[in-house]
């Protein structure tokens, strides 16, 4: 059964993607905030859209200082994460609130944010007014992740190097386990054979490998039983 939402509430359906630390400075003073509204705009050059809402004091300090680092949290600065966006940084100095440790970035003046499980550093290459927020449109000038973490694709392999999500209000999550899809197979090569058949195949396939595996690790088992 569906049910009915506000127009506006449509975007928390689309909700559940990283949350981000952007972090910025200008003339000696330092700030960061909490975002969700990122995405990858452009292969190459390398570009990332963040929406920022003119009222956020990140907004100017981004305009002006023409910069800005996203740094990506884990679940150990959950409350960190939360408490940050609750306070602006026209009145509050959070680095001195929070007493977060940072360490120097490679290309932008913005400090990065230690225990984060990746960071990436922009330039601002264009700012484009989309509805009632400013979209910096941000060329990537550096990037880092924790080698344990990531590795083509985010590992999910310890819950302490997964990247935060943000669900919405005050909730979030981890991803909970990396699935691996089948690869499609080129139309020529099987041009009868359809996506349903190809993947039980690729099933029954996979089962009799672990079959093998299973018998192999027996046999090994067996062998050294026998040694001692």
């Amino acid at each position: 059964m569906h049910k009915t939402l506000e127009v506006t509430e449509a975007r928390r359906l689309l909700t559940g993607g990283p949350v981000v630390l952007v972090t910025t400075a200008w003339h000696g003073k330092k700030n960061v905030m909490p975002a969700i509204y990122v995405v990858p705009l452009s292969f190459e050059p390398p570009l990332i859209g963040l929406a920022v809402h003119p009222a956020r004091h990140t907004h100017d300090m981004i305009r002006f200082s023409e910069e800005f680092a996203l740094n990506i949290p884990g679940r150990d600065l959950i409350h960190h994460v939360q408490y940050l966006g609750s306070l602006t940084g026209a009145e509050y100095d959070k680095f001195e609130l929070t007493q977060l440790p940072t360490f120097k970035a490679r290309k932008v003046e913005a400090p990065l944010i230690e225990g984060c499980v990746g960071y990436i550093e922009c330039g601002l290459d264009d700012a484009l007014r989309v509805g009632d927020h400013t979209l910096f449109i941000g060329r990537v000038v550096a990037a880092q992740v924790e080698s344990e973490a990531f590795q083509e694709t985010w590992l999910l392999s310890e819950d302490d190097l997964k990247p935060l999500h943000y669900l919405g209000l005050n909730y979030y999550s981890i991803l909970g386990s990396r699935l691996e899809a089948r690869v499609p197979r080129p139309a020529e090569e099987e041009p009868e054979k359809t996506l349903e058949e190809a993947v039980r195949e690729d099933l029954e396939l996979g089962r009799e490998e672990q079959e093998k595996r299973r018998e192999e690790e027996e046999q090994l088992k067996r062998e050294e039983a026998e040694g001692s």
